[in-house]
């Protein structure tokens, strides 16, 4: 019987690969800063240049609301959402009140798989930085830090986090196109993931909340000078 149940389960529909492919593009452009705050998001435009429908972009699109990369309104449509000041503070503010502790919970927890993973990433992230390559830098800064968090087992928090990640990706990259050297960042990644490896717990807690600290502090006077937020 349950042979037969299995052979009944279709396969996963393309639909769904489609929809995962634009959620990225769109991702990335927004991102990137391709997609500027307040730009307009026509589905039926998107889906013409992506070659698909308009259900897919329609789903993307839902999804990328629900990270806060973009909203909807009446009459509009969608458009990309842009952060002000205080909103960008508050997402530095967040991440340092949830990241330390979703390290804390997942450091006894660590295991040599994932000190691999992290590490490969490591090594990818170095790699990005030293060709420049801004996009990439912001994808695998989010990924070595949620697979550091990943054995916290909070499946909730985690997701909440890597909203922040996200949202809080746009705004970092402004150190990167403004010259600023990320080999600080560098090596409080190796360090905190040595941390990890060595479970010092109280010390990966306080390097996590100092590097979200310094760095959000950092991305505000940078907004200030250049006069990015409003």
């Amino acid at each position: 019987m349950a042979k037969e149940a299995t052979k009944r389960i279709p396969k996963p529909v393309t639909r769904v690969t489609v929809v995962d492919t634009v959620t990225e593009q769109l991702r990335r452009l927004i991102l990137s800063g391709a997609l500027k705050d307040g730009s307009p998001l026509r589905q039926d435009a998107l889906a013409e240049e992506m070659g698909t429908s308009r259900i897919p972009v329609r789903e993307a699109l839902s999804r990328l609301e629900s990270e806060g990369l973009v909203a909807s309104f009446p009459h509009r449509g969608y458009v990309v959402t842009g952060l002000s000041r205080a909103e960008i503070q508050e997402l530095f503010d967040l991440r340092a009140m949830l990241e330390p502790e979703l390290i804390r919970l997942a450091i006894p927890n660590f295991t040599d798989a994932v000190h691999a993973e992290a590490a490969t990433l490591l090594r990818k992230f170095d790699d990005a930085i030293a060709a420049d390559d801004i996009h990439s830098w912001g994808e695998l800064n989010r990924r070595f830090h949620m697979v550091l968090y990943a054995p916290s087992g909070r499946t909730r928090t985690l997701e909440i986090v890597r909203g922040l990640l996200i949202n809080s990706d746009r705004y970092t990259q402004v150190l990167l196109t403004l010259g600023k050297s990320f080999a600080r960042a560098l090596e409080e990644h190796g360090a905190l993931l040595d941390l990890c490896r060595k479970r010092q717990v109280n010390q990966a807690v306080a390097l996590t909340r100092d590097h979200i600290q310094t760095n959000g502090d950092e991305l505000i006077m940078l907004l200030d000078k250049r006069g990015f937020a409003p």
